[in-house]
């Protein structure tokens, strides 16, 4: 199974994740032509995507779903929730309702020779999503656009070999930034965005010997710093009273505007 960042932050969201023969995209938050060249990046094109997965209607992960799902033809997965704000946005043109296919939490879908698995999250959107990945016994996951996180999604984390986990914003940048108070409170709150400090005891819980990669994703480029997001989940790992440090393993963090490394498992 190979994971990776097309783009990732407050701005756009495109993940890819694929097998030899099963190729899917969880979010197109970025335009339908940066869209088609990261997967030119990787060697594919629109043609080879087997599936969207999005994990809610907000406008840096759906962004270019409309002109993708009209030039190609591609199934969209969603909650019901997700499918109505996709259907009500105006922005994003019209999409046609067939290609929809609807999707429950805690239930596996089967795409090819891989499997999905959404689990809920907490955050502002009609019925937001997290996704877990199956290749065979390969497991990966991408969690972001979460406020705060409880056993459930804990329980769900446990044994991946790949996580793409969101690290938002530094909570000093976000007080002292240039965003109104209500943003701030909203960003902040539980239905908001997952802060450096919180990701970091998040990976707390569920650090294991086989875990290949973490890659610290949605960053905002108003309120954080990637050099910050980094070192602040190390910090939080290495201070904490788990057995590992925060340099056992590999960390990376997803680029904002750039395809990122490709974590192949």
């Amino acid at each position: 199974m190979r994971m990776c960042s097309i783009a990732s932050g407050s701005s756009g969201n495109c993940i890819y994740v694929g097998s030899d023969t099963t190729h899917l995209l969880i979010d197109t938050g970025i335009s339908g032509k940066r869209t088609e060249n990261g997967l030119k990046e990787l060697e594919l094109s629109m043609q080879d995507i087997d599936g969207i997965f999005i994990t809610h209607e907000h406008a840096d992960h759906i962004q270019g779903l409309g002109v993708l799902s009209r030039k190609y033809q591609i199934p969209v997965y969603c909650t019901e929730g997700t499918k109505r704000g996709i259907l009500a946005d105006s922005r994003i043109g019209d999409v046609d309702e067939s290609l929809f296919y609807t999707v429950k939490p805690d239930q596996k879908y089967i795409v090819k020779d891989m499997a999905v698995t959404p689990i809920r999250i907490s955050h502002d959107a009609a019925e937001p999503v997290g996704y877990k990945i199956y290749y065979g016994k390969q497991k990966g996951a991408v969690v972001t656009d979460l406020g705060v996180y409880n056993e459930y999604i804990v329980e769900h984390l446990k044994g991946m070999d790949v996580l793409f986990l969101e690290a938002n914003h530094d909570v000093n940048m976000l007080q002292v930034g240039p965003y109104p108070y209500p943003l701030k409170q909203r960003i902040l709150g539980e239905r908001g965005h997952l802060s450096n400090e919180a990701s970091g005891k998040l990976l707390c819980q569920i650090l294991h010997d086989n875990l290949k990669a973490i890659v610290l994703s949605h960053l905002s480029k108003e309120n954080n710093l990637p050099e910050l997001a980094y070192e602040t989940v190390r910090a939080e790992v290495t201070m904490s009273e788990v057995s590992y440090k925060g340099g056992d393993f590999p960390l990376y963090v997803a680029k904002r505007c750039e395809v990122s490394e490709a974590i192949s498992i």
